[in-house]
């Protein structure tokens, strides 16, 4: 765990890390050290009982069905983030299936821009070592979590969504060792 002092105790903030593995899950959990909700996609609902619990805790789940959807997400999610209370979103979408970085998606970015949320990447290493997407058994391998400089809004619009997408994805990217360091799409 690297970085965490780089947080203060009181603010809110919207985490982005990459999504190595399923133990990336457990790492943020065990050393993140906040007060935080989950974004997740609607679908993960459905899952028998975990969507029923990640509803319960009041996690977020984000509904693009239509422009009411997407508002009543935002509301949902300003109502959470006070006195410190943050947001975790895995800005790929999904876990990787080659242990290297897809594309941010843009909805993290977004929601910190209408509330104007300081985006802080982190870097998750090794979790894709444990226990690949497709893999079927637990390897023991070092895992590595990396918290860097918080990125303030600087405005408000797609320019601002750009430019932090831009300066986290490049953010997690530095933490990861050169072979992971190479983008896929997707």
């Amino acid at each position: 765990m690297e970085g965490r002092v780089k947080l203060h105790r009181h603010s809110s903030y919207g985490f982005v890390p990459n999504h190595q593995g399923a133990f990336d899950i457990f790492l943020v959990y065990g050393f993140l050290n906040r007060n935080f909700k989950w974004m997740m996609k609607k679908s993960l609902r459905k899952i028998p009982l975990v969507g029923k619990a990640c509803e319960s805790a009041g996690h977020i789940f984000v509904d693009r069905s239509g422009p009411h959807a997407v508002q009543a997400t935002i509301r949902q999610a300003e109502s959470v983030l006070v006195n410190g209370v943050s947001l975790v979103v895995f800005p790929e979408g999904a876990r990787t299936f080659t242990g290297r970085m897809g594309s941010f998606k843009r909805g993290a970015f977004q929601l910190a821009d209408d509330l104007q949320l300081p985006v802080v990447p982190v870097t998750i290493d090794g979790s894709f070592d444990i226990l690949p997407r497709t893999g079927h058994w637990i390897h023991r391998h070092r895992l590595v979590m990396t918290i860097h400089d918080p990125i303030p809004p600087h405005g408000r619009g797609a320019d601002n969504i750009k430019a932090t997408l831009t300066e986290a994805y490049a953010s997690v990217r530095s933490g990861l060792p050169a072979e992971r360091q190479g983008a896929i799409e997707g």
